[in-house]
């Protein structure tokens, strides 16, 4: 089992039903799914720019990865509806945790400057999203190897009903989040 799973299940889960006060264990908020997504508009003139884009989502999260397609035609960005513009994988379970855990403990520290995550991220239904500017604070990703810095975008979906709640459960699952 993961070790943020066990956390979850030792720790984290009784101190949450304890602080909000909760009556059954089912309406402990936990954490639903990851979702990661690259946008790479660069691949509507150069294809491999996106096989690199999900290479690295890949390595990053061991799962593959899905192109995302844009939904709507803009002329102003010379784009048709249908011309895959990103990736994204969604992790849950076992994989989730594990991904989780390098996050917090070993990815996000190596981040230059680092003070902490914003606090106030959350879309007022219990979900949390985090950019970051570059894939290589991953220790997967190989510098000499890198043929672009490319930012990703990482929504945690938890089954939360207020921010709160979800801040709360984010707090004692180890995010560094900022004072």
């Amino acid at each position: 089992m993961a070790r943020l799973k066990e956390k979850y299940v030792s720790e984290v889960a009784p101190a949450l039903m304890k602080k909000f006060g909760y009556k059954s264990p089912m309406q402990i908020p936990k954490l639903d799914k990851i979702v990661i997504n690259v946008g790479c508009g660069e691949a509507k003139d150069n294809p491999k720019a996106l096989e690199a884009a999900i290479a690295d989502l890949e390595k990053i999260t061991g799962q593959h990865a899905v192109p995302t397609k844009a939904k709507k035609s803009v002329a102003n960005f010379k784009l048709r509806e249908g011309v895959a513009i990103g990736c994204k994988v969604t992790l849950r379970s076992e994989i989730m945790y594990e991904f989780l855990d390098r996050l917090f403990n070993i990815a996000l520290p190596r981040v230059r400057d680092f003070r902490g995550i914003n606090p106030n991220a959350f879309d007022g239904r219990g979900n949390y999203a985090l950019g970051l500017k570059e894939q290589l604070i991953f220790p997967e990703i190989e510098y000499d190897k890198v043929d672009k810095i490319r930012g990703m975008d990482i929504i945690f979906v938890t089954t939360a009903n207020t921010d709160e709640e979800a801040r709360e459960l984010l707090k004692l699952m180890g995010a560094p989040f900022e004072n």
